[in-house]
């Protein structure tokens, strides 16, 4: 669930847990330093996959296809790729959360 280094300094490249049927969507920072990102839609017809695309392009501030699942597509653990944004960007983003595990979430 660490943030991996990615080849060019536009693309991250993230390796996340998902908890889809939440009660909202969120990424939280875990102490380890992974990413669970919380999501309300059901893992159901690619729903869940969707509701990350979306979820991720809107927080980082990228289009939708500038995200992609890399791999993980029936699983919980995923590897998402993200260009236009390097990992720098990403940390900053999210270290701007306060507390322990930090959130960033949209509805």
């Amino acid at each position: 669930m660490n943030r991996q280094k990615s080849k060019t300094a536009d693309t991250c490249t993230l390796s996340v847990r998902i908890q889809p049927r939440a009660s909202k969507n969120e990424i939280s920072v875990m102490e380890d330093g992974g990413l669970k990102i919380r999501l309300t839609a059901p893992p159901v017809d690619g729903a869940a996959n969707e509701a990350l695309i979306r979820f991720l392009a809107d927080t980082f501030s990228v289009t939708r296809s500038q995200v992609e699942i890399v791999s993980g597509h029936t699983s919980k653990n995923k590897i998402v790729r993200i260009e236009g944004i390097s990992n720098g960007q990403v940390e900053e983003m999210l270290n701007r959360v306060p507390g322990r595990a930090k959130k960033l979430s949209h509805r």
